[in-house]
């Protein structure tokens, strides 16, 4: 688990736990995380055209992020019936809403190499994590320049 070191905390938390769970139960838990994705707020959900689009996912997924006094907060918009691409919204939200600026742009671009899915997921799925990653992580260097 070492190669995980350098993730941040709560993303680490998330990698452990898939990596300890048999191969056979890893899409459940991604499925898991994908009920668990919270809801856009008002603000959002009246307001579709503040979020972000993510070519890169397969299924539409669109996204925002704030920051506040150094602090990161992340939103998603994800349809259910995507739920892998839900269940990778679901696993940045949980590991990197609420932490810093610092610990957000440090987190490293191939987190999603590191869920020991590489077998139950498609590349261009694991593609479509990174490029959530990434938004988020532009987003957040724009908001904080």
């Amino acid at each position: 688990m070492s190669q995980n070191q350098d993730l941040p905390a709560k993303l680490q938390d998330i990698a452990n736990e898939f990596a300890e769970v048999p191969d056979s139960d890893r899409l459940q838990l991604l499925l898991e995380f994908s009920q668990s994705l919270p809801e856009l707020p008002e603000r959002y959900a009246e307001h579709p055209e503040l979020l972000e689009p993510v070519p890169e996912c397969q299924s539409p997924i669109f996204l925002v992020t704030e920051v506040e006094d150094g602090i990161v907060n992340l939103f998603f918009s994800a349809p259910q019936e995507a739920p892998t691409t839900r269940g990778f919204a679901s696993i940045l939200h949980e590991g990197l809403n609420g932490e810093s600026v610092e610990t957000v742009l440090s987190t490293p671009s191939d987190v999603a190499m590191r869920l020991s899915m590489t077998d139950q997921v498609s590349p261009l799925r694991l593609n479509g994590m990174s490029g959530m990653l990434a938004r988020v992580q532009r987003q957040v260097k724009e908001a904080t320049a």
